[in-house]
């Protein structure tokens, strides 16, 4: 026999950017949270007011709201942060008068109008304070824990510049393979853009230094060697840097890349960022951390494709002396 489908208690609070929904379920499973022409559809197993059932509720906004949502499940309820398109206090939560009988304020988080705007302004002056503190920072107070904020703007742009090298490989001006070249700048902005500039929590992390010292010191070496080639000169000793320094500092980059996806899985787990759910008849959630394990997997075989490439180009440049002499 199916189980009856019943609606949960939902209380909500709103700020000026955006609404927050703590919906009273506890031991949730398979949660299906989507927005769709600004209406919220919820589907969840858990125990609430009923006992152990599938609960489920619509809820239509009275304003746009972005498409996108964030939710956290502990063990005794379940919360939803949903972005307002534009930055405004809203009359009510849901544009039918009347409001709906399983939705209440949430006190706890409850503000008027006046109380919204104070804290918004401490919020930005607190931004601010902390963007002045970042800024100031000199190199004798420099840590693994500060790598990101202290250079992220830099790796942005010259990761970004790096999709160059795609391009160059397309058309000829050096002589590199194209997956090679691919996988690797693909793979560096996927973490770069994606897990460390999406997640708070990872920007202080340790592992990030690591993974910013293996991605530069190689390049240190890399790009010069191929500037030098464009005008048909070779210095011997950059030849064999560049075509040795790889052995240690890949296979060390890419575990360093991997331990950041390990410590960034429990945090996109949790909040259910990137994570989606597919539409009607199939309703299934898939979620970004589910991804990254995938991800991972790919990670070492694009290693793999990535070593063998480099084993062949240093045997070519370095093993010919040896083909010589016999």
């Amino acid at each position: 026999m199916q189980r009856q489908s019943l609606t949960p208690h939902v209380h909500w609070a709103q700020r000026h950017r955006e609404l927050y929904l703590r919906v009273e379920l506890s031991d949730v499973q398979s949660p299906e949270i989507t927005i769709m022409d600004d209406v919220l559809h919820f589907k969840a197993q858990g125990h609430g007011a009923k006992g152990d059932n599938v609960y489920e509720f619509q809820l239509a906004f009275l304003e746009p709201v972005k498409p996108q949502l964030e939710y956290k499940v502990t063990q005794r309820q379940l919360n939803i942060s949903v972005q307002k398109k534009e930055s405004n206090w809203w009359k009510r939560l849901t544009k039918q008068e009347r409001r709906p009988m399983f939705l209440a304020p949430d006190f706890d988080r409850w503000l008027d109008e006046s109380d919204a705007e104070m804290e918004l302004k401490a919020k930005e002056e607190e931004e601010r304070i902390n963007k002045i503190r970042i800024e100031s920072r000199v190199p004798k107070d420099y840590s693994f824990y500060d790598t990101f904020h202290t250079i992220a703007d830099m790796m942005y742009f010259c990761q970004t510049l790096a999709f160059i090298e795609i391009l160059n490989s397309l058309v000829g001006i050096v002589r590199s393979p194209f997956i090679p070249s691919f996988l690797q700048v693909l793979g560096r902005n996927f973490v770069l853009f994606i897990v460390l500039g999406n997640v708070e929590e990872m920007q202080s992390k340790a592992v990030v230094f690591f993974v910013f010292y293996c991605w530069s010191i190689t390049e240190l070496f890399r790009y010069p060697f191929y500037m030098l080639s464009c005008i048909d000169i070779e210095w011997k000793l950059l030849t064999w840097i560049r075509y040795t320094i790889w052995i240690p500092l890949y296979p060390l980059g890419t575990l360093a890349e991997a331990v950041c996806l390990i410590q960034a899985i429990p945090f996109f787990s949790g909040t259910g960022k990137f994570s989606f759910t597919l539409p009607y008849p199939m309703s299934i959630t898939i979620k970004f951390s589910f991804f990254l394990q995938i991800y991972l997997i790919m990670l070492f075989l694009g290693l793999f494709i990535n070593l063998r490439h480099l084993y062949k180009q240093r045997r070519q440049h370095l093993g010919s002396k040896k083909r010589k002499m016999k």
